[in-house]
């Protein structure tokens, strides 16, 4: 099972947890969970004008043998409006733009978008059942 919960944070609001978001799937290959703002595509959804975060930003998938990844999927720009960090066990590294990083099993962290013009973030919280 892969639980997700989303927040999406402005700079006077850091910190608050009003208005998260949360999204479960089980551990099944093939199973699917997206972040992004369209609604019709993904189950994570941001707010429609914040646009540093693409129609389908992040995709997290289960593959044959149960372990989840997470992908930052290329948009229709070649240069992206943010950044993409992942935050496990204390320790943040970048995701690269088009880059996919496995999930640890029983793990528990937070993949971080991050807007380059402004003080805006949309946080995602992961725990992967072992």
């Amino acid at each position: 099972m892969l639980e997700l919960t989303m927040a999406s944070v402005s700079g006077a609001d850091a910190g608050a947890t009003a208005g998260m978001l949360m999204a479960e799937a089980p551990s099944a290959p093939g199973a699917v969970l997206r972040v992004g703002r369209d609604a019709g595509v993904c189950r994570l959804v941001t707010p429609g004008d914040w646009l540093f975060v693409s129609r389908t930003h992040l995709e997290f998938r289960c593959g044959p043998d149960g372990a989840w990844s997470v992908t930052w999927l290329r948009g229709s720009n070649p240069d992206p409006a943010s950044e993409v960090r992942l935050v496990c066990e204390g320790a943040a590294r970048p995701l690269a733009y088009g880059g996919v990083a496995p999930l640890a099993r029983g793990g528990l962290g937070e993949v971080v978008i991050q807007d380059r013009s402004g003080p805006r973030s949309v946080n995602v919280g992961f725990y992967h059942e072992g």
